[in-house]
């Protein structure tokens, strides 16, 4: 009886083992699978990740290269504008000075800036360069026509060059002269005077003056331009007891007297009767 019970505990027993094997075994395949689909998991993620972080990059690329884009486009338009204006100033060279090195440098830059998309610093030197193409073809054009108009004494200028020119020009612009002719001359007081009036209505200046602070070119171009009105009342004035006892007959002084009241005063002043005086002369009035 007793065999038969420990038969029976020992079949049981091996009963249990054997379905503790089993389920042993199927919980070891159920964490393999479990591993297998972790994997599989973790690596759509991965690719995942990497198909967003690889649009990402896509996008913002493109949102780039439209910023670009864009910087470039908005600024063309000076570009093309600078691009009229010289070639209005080609038109207007035209048979009068050589610009072919100047059309070649302009080819160049406009290439560059077509072949530029996302650069505006590119664009904005290139036109920078065609402004400076457009500026010296003025220049030359200036000059060209400075030697084709001579004045009373020769060309508009010689030795001051178109900018120093220029600077005397508007400085007698300035102090009220627009219209009044001038000329660069030596000829002043044989070369002793840095400028002079004539009485047909121009100034003549000395070519060092060019030079001259701005201050004292200033006065100099109002002093010869006082000389301009002082001619238009010529008689009278010479005339005019008021001018012999105010200014001693001494067109100079007056000039500079009459300089004074323009608000440009050199190195000898005048006293406030003799301003009034002087102020007449601009108006064609002598007192």
């Amino acid at each position: 009886m007793i065999r038969r019970v420990l038969a029976v505990t020992l079949s049981a027993a091996v009963l249990l083992a054997v379905g503790v094997l089993a389920r042993a075994d199927a919980l070891e395949h159920e964490r393999l699978d479990a591993i297998a689909e972790l994997r599989a998991l973790t690596g759509q993620y991965r690719d995942a990740t990497q198909r967003t972080d690889y649009l990402a990059a896509s996008i913002e690329g493109a949102e780039q290269t439209t910023s670009d884009r864009a910087a470039v486009l908005e600024v063309r338009p000076a570009f093309l504008t600078e691009l009229a204006a010289l070639n209005t100033a080609l038109q207007g060279a035209d048979g009068k000075v050589d610009t072919a090195t100047h059309r070649a440098s302009a080819l160049s830059v406009q290439q560059t800036v077509l072949a530029e998309d996302d650069d505006p610093a590119t664009v904005v030197a290139a036109t920078a360069t065609i402004h400076a193409i457009t500026a010296k073809i003025g220049t030359e054009v200036a000059s060209w026509q400075a030697s084709q108009n001579p004045g009373p004494g020769g060309p508009a200028w010689s030795t001051s060059g178109p900018d120093g020119y220029a600077r005397v020009r508007a400085a007698l612009d300035r102090v009220g002269g627009g219209g009044v002719g001038l000329y660069e001359s030596s000829s002043c007081a044989g070369g002793n005077a840095p400028a002079c009036a004539n009485s047909n209505g121009y100034i003549k200046y000395r070519a060092d003056i060019a030079g001259w602070s701005t201050g004292r070119l200033n006065w100099a171009m109002a002093h010869e331009l006082a000389h301009i009105y002082q001619f238009r009342v010529w008689g009278a004035l010479t005339s005019s007891g008021s001018y012999g006892a105010l200014f001693g007959n001494d067109p100079e002084f007056l000039a500079n007297c009459m300089a004074v009241v323009r608000g440009f005063p050199g190195s000898v002043g005048c006293n406030g009767e003799q301003q009034a005086w002087a102020s007449g002369i601009w108006v064609g009035a002598v007192r």
